[in-house]
């Protein structure tokens, strides 16, 4: 049992590793297969990440008017993953904007460098997280700042169950086959968790809206992807991430 709990601990520290910038205390051991099992801590990373950026917003709402604690708070989300989900957004606008084809868009989300259709996209995006924060204020911005940012990656896992990877090799080539049943129940149970908080802190209407939109955007996007690229890449979940993220963000918005 023991045994089975420290595995469970290094799992969650190797997605803390690949998600964020944070220094991990000891090596949890990268493999591509401890990997695969790690996507179910995915949705945890973003409860800390969420409660992290709370805490910088609350604070900085003390100080500062909403819509500047809203942008600390999202400079430091970007500071703490490494601006890991919005660099996936910007290559897959620039590819699935500039290729025509399947492979030469998934060509164009090799490069590093950033176009016209990933600047704007991202700039629309975290424009509108940033209005977003400043719009709700107060204890329900905590609150879905917590269940925006662990829903969106419950997104992203969902995805990896349900779509297989377009490459035939990559970063994110760990991300084919999903968490497994095991997986997906931890992954639900932190999703569920959020939830809850945004439930207590702006009701029912703001918790069930969130849900709709986050799922509204993952249908409409696993659409696209099927359509477009045949699959899901690692620049695809990063997209879909910050899409959910932004869709929970201007749901309880729109319902408060």
């Amino acid at each position: 049992m023991n045994g089975r709990l420290a595995e469970e601990a290094r799992l969650a520290l190797l997605a803390v590793q690949f998600l964020t910038r944070l220094p991990v205390p000891v090596d949890p051991g990268f493999t591509p297969e401890r990997m695969t099992r790690a996507i179910r801590y995915f949705p945890l990373v973003g409860l800390g990440l969420g409660l992290a950026l709370a805490a910088v917003y609350g604070l900085s709402a003390l100080v500062f008017p909403p819509v500047v604690a809203a942008l600390l708070a999202v400079a430091a989300g970007v500071r703490l993953t490494g601006a890991l989900h919005e660099d996936g957004l910007a290559d897959l606008a620039d590819g699935l904007g500039g290729g025509l084809t399947r492979e030469r868009a998934l060509e164009i989300m090799r490069d590093s460098r950033i176009g016209s259709y990933g600047a704007v996209t991202l700039g629309l995006v975290l424009a509108l997280k940033v209005a977003a924060l400043a719009g709700l204020g107060g204890a329900v911005a905590v609150a879905a700042l917590v269940a925006a940012h662990t829903l969106s990656r419950l997104a992203t896992v969902v995805m990896t169950g349900r779509l297989a990877y377009a490459r035939a090799e990559g970063k994110a080539g760990f991300a084919s086959t999903g968490p497994g049943r095991d997986g997906m129940r931890i992954a639900l149970a932190t999703g569920a968790l959020a939830l809850a908080g945004l439930w207590l802190a702006a009701g029912s209407g703001a918790a069930v809206g969130a849900v709709i939109a986050a799922g509204i955007v993952y249908l409409w996007f696993e659409a696209m992807l099927r359509r477009r690229l045949g699959g899901q890449t690692g620049d695809a979940l990063g997209a879909l991430q910050q899409l959910c993220e932004t869709a929970i963000l201007l749901a309880v918005l729109a319902w408060l």
